[in-house]
């Protein structure tokens, strides 16, 4: 080191340790919730839950003992293609024909890591820095996230309770500038549970192709419809979109396989092949195992995860009820997903045993602490004075939560 850079080195300021771009993530409320609640009940607190969007159900029996068997198979003691396992593309393939409607080839389709990272490459393979992506808030709290760190920029759009977290194609056009590259489009929707009516969904893809606007939707709900709510792919409602559309799933909501980290993107074959090339620089294949799990898993019936659908349709109409009892609660009724998103503007500013919240961010850590339930705040989602609870978890753990909180607001 020369006598120069020495002097600089000691004359400037500590240097940076993290990058900008890396520094500016925040953490996944979502989980970090999830991972206070699970450090309180390991200390012996009796905490309930209602954090993770994780159903608690075991993975069906028939896909565990097929992963049990390729665990045993040396073909999948080595690396495959980055992309995925053909057979897994092709049972991708036909899982969307037959749920959907959506007729694509296994070469537009990329198998990923987990549902998360089917999303940020997405981004990452269409976004230049300064691109806009329409992001309807309330969103699920990693979009905006993932949306910076591939440079673009998030402009959100609030559709409040009042217009039952559906956004308008007004409001879209409202937002839409020059710089528009794309919109995130997610129905049945997490955090609200919300679920666009297919008209509603072809009016929204219409607009996107109308003015050439990108559309990455996000499907990994699409068996979660209840009472008459009715799942629709915006590429199906509008077919003329498929080059302009970036379609995202995975096996983990619906087949209880949040720990085994499968999921998908289809897309136009160059959008495809783009993405794949950043993987394979990224993680390479997705574990063996996991993917032929993931065949099996596709390639069954759909038995068992009518009877989580059953058993999560039992646990709305009881969370929503209960909640709409709780005092200064307006709880919508969600019609997908599992998730209720109750206002709680009118439990603000009130004195809660001794303490006064001024945010939902506020209420959600006095629930914590006084009522030992965990939930998530509406900040994480982009719309303050709500709170997020999952109804993915047992019945009496479900009642014995909500019933904590409508006693300590009574």
């Amino acid at each position: 080191m020369t006598e120069q850079s020495q002097a600089l080195r000691q004359t400037s300021s500590a240097p940076v340790r993290i990058s900008r771009r890396i520094g500016g993530i925040a953490e996944s409320a979502t989980l970090a919730v999830d991972a206070k609640a699970k450090a309180l009940k390991a200390a012996g607190r009796p905490v309930i839950g209602f954090g993770a969007g994780e159903p608690d159900f075991p993975t069906p029996d028939y896909i565990v003992a097929a992963a049990v068997e390729a665990a045993r198979d040396p073909r999948n003691h080595r690396y495959t293609p980055a992309g995925g396992l053909p057979d897994l593309k092709s049972a991708i393939a036909d899982k969307t024909r037959r749920d959907s409607g959506y007729d694509v080839e296994p070469s537009q389709v990329l198998v990923t890591n987990g549902g998360k990272q089917a999303v940020y490459q997405a981004f990452a393979t269409l976004l230049d820095p300064g691109d806009e992506v329409l992001l309807p808030s309330p969103y699920w709290t990693t979009y905006p996230e993932v949306i910076r760190l591939a440079g673009g920029e998030p402009i959100d759009i609030l559709a409040d309770e009042t217009q039952n977290y559906l956004v308008t194609v007004d409001q879209l056009e409202t937002a839409r500038t020059e710089r528009t590259k794309a919109l995130v489009f997610c129905s049945p929707s997490n955090p609200t549970g919300a679920v666009y009516t297919p008209d509603q969904v072809t009016e929204i893809g219409q607009w996107a192709l109308e003015h050439g606007i990108w559309v990455i939707t996000d499907e990994i709900y699409e068996h979660l419809t209840y009472a008459d709510a009715q799942f629709s792919s915006i590429v199906v409602q509008v077919p003329d979109l498929a080059d302009m559309c970036v379609v995202l799933n995975g096996v983990a909501k619906t087949y209880a396989m949040t720990g085994w980290r499968v999921g998908w993107l289809i897309g136009p074959p160059d959008v495809v092949k783009a993405a794949t090339n950043l993987q394979s620089h990224l993680t390479s294949n997705v574990s063996n195992v996991s993917q032929r799990a993931a065949i099996a898993a596709m390639s069954g019936d759909l038995g068992a995860v009518e009877e989580m659908r059953v058993a999560f349709d039992r646990r709305r109409q009881t969370m929503v009820k209960m909640l709409n009892e709780v005092g200064g609660f307006e709880c919508p009724e969600p019609r997908g997903a599992f998730y209720a998103y109750p206002s709680v503007k009118s439990a603000l500013r009130r004195d809660i045993s001794g303490r006064t919240a001024t945010s939902s961010a506020e209420l959600a850590d006095i629930i914590l602490d006084q009522a030992e339930v965990a939930v998530v705040p509406g900040e994480a989602f982009g719309s303050p004075g709500y709170l997020r609870l999952s109804y993915a978890l047992g019945d009496e753990d479900l009642a014995e939560g909500v019933t904590r909180i409508q006693n300590l607001l009574r």
